[in-house]
């Protein structure tokens, strides 16, 4: 931008006013989050920008979207030292302009070369509302000429409106899910507060008094799973749940998880083999995440099949990505339930009390493949079987 335009500055102040009211409007995080990249870079007439989350808890800041779309979710979740420039404006909440970034010692170039980006110069401002930082904007390499002090203040605004964004929708996700957490308590609930009262009855023989000390254990299983899948749920969809990725032995995750669900199996008497291929070049993933996939879609496998059936678990490569499979011989999932499976709370059986669950599973593995730029789905045919299949690329 010219500093010494004033049509020029005050169109830009005009859509500035005009966007902010988008902003305020828009619910979803990772279309807020899109939209203020793109504004940003816009607005400064800069060849990239970028959203730098901040973790207060961690005191970290992570790397959460891109103009760059090509590789932006290879970048998903990388941790940004805090001896960066993007480190130095969140630790000192301070607005800052390096027109050559390779003269500023606090330049992370590790990204640079991830990407096979050159990063010449950077404005960077903190994302500051109510006290509180909320995550680090900055605009990379200036189309024409160099970043001014008029950029910065753009910059600045727009930071400050997106930040309000921001909060406020994560205030709406988090109002949305306790009042589902709220509803999904009260089943639960309900059923150990009736069989509390049961056994204060002084005709239940022992026999009854087991069984229901039996529910008992199995409500609070049940409890300790949805607060899990709440607290797992609402990381992600807020944003906080940040990816810490590098490269591990795909094959080597699947041995693992098949060691941690081998006892289940045995005691329903269900067959799980293991189909691995002899090349197993690096997966560069978060493998905590990726493993908590895999056993959900494991135990899935064997709380649905049938007893004494078997699940067959794959992994193969092409030239571009990793693909899982997990195969059960169970009844199978109706055509009409199969588009739904990966929707928030659903259920295929939610009055079979043999398979009792949240919903939460399957929906959390599809936004933990898609933060990874993967691909999650499901086929099935009755009495034969379902698969579940996904993807993650295979990033240098």
């Amino acid at each position: 931008m010219n500093p010494g335009d004033p049509d020029q500055t005050l169109h830009v102040y005009q859509r500035l006013a005009e966007v902010t009211r988008d902003l305020a409007s828009t619910l979803d995080l990772d279309t807020l989050l899109m939209r203020i990249v793109h504004l940003a870079a816009e607005l400064n007439e800069a060849e990239d920008a970028s959203i730098l989350l901040y973790e207060p808890k961690k005191q970290q800041l992570y790397f959460q979207a891109s103009t760059d779309q090509k590789n932006a979710t290879e970048m998903l979740g990388i941790i940004i030292p805090t001896e960066s420039i993007a480190g130095w404006v969140a630790l000192h909440r301070q607005p800052v302009i390096v027109s050559d970034v390779h003269q500023d010692s606090r330049f992370f170039g590790t990204i640079d070369q991830i990407l096979q980006f050159k990063t010449r110069s950077i404005v960077a401002v903190p994302m500051i509302t109510k006290d509180k930082l909320i995550s680090v904007l900055e605009v990379l390499n200036k189309h024409s000429d160099t970043f001014t002090p008029l950029d910065q203040e753009i910059l600045t605004v727009l930071a400050g409106q997106a930040a309000v964004a921001i909060e406020n929708t994560r205030l709406f996700h988090q109002s949305d899910l306790i009042a589902e957490l709220v509803h999904e308590l009260r089943t639960p609930l309900s059923s150990i507060n009736t069989i509390a009262y049961l056994l204060q009855r002084p005709e239940i023989s022992t026999e009854q008094r087991i069984r229901l000390a039996d529910t008992i254990r199995q409500e609070s299983e049940r409890l300790n799973e949805l607060s899990t899948s709440f607290l797992n749920l609402a990381r992600l969809e807020s944003g906080r749940n940040d990816f810490h990725k590098a490269p591990f032995d795909a094959c080597e995750l699947l041995e693992d998880c098949y060691q941690v669900v081998q006892s289940r199996a045995v005691t329903r008497e269900i067959s799980v083999t293991l189909n691995l291929p002899a090349q197993r070049p690096p997966v560069t993933a978060d493998r905590d995440k990726i493993k908590q996939v895999l056993l959900n879609l494991l135990l899935n496998a064997i709380k649905f099949n049938d007893a004494g059936g078997a699940i067959q678990a794959r992994i193969w490569y092409d030239e571009e990505r990793v693909w899982f499979a997990i195969h059960d011989s169970g009844a199978g999932i109706t055509e009409d339930m199969l588009p739904h499976l990966f929707e928030k709370f659903f259920r295929a059986n939610p009055d079979d009390p043999s398979t009792p669950g949240t919903g939460l599973g399957l929906y959390i593995c599809k936004k933990i493949v898609e933060n990874h730029a993967g691909q999650i789905q499901a086929f099935s045919q009755e009495n034969i079987g379902t698969t579940f299949q996904f993807c993650l690329p295979l990033i240098p």
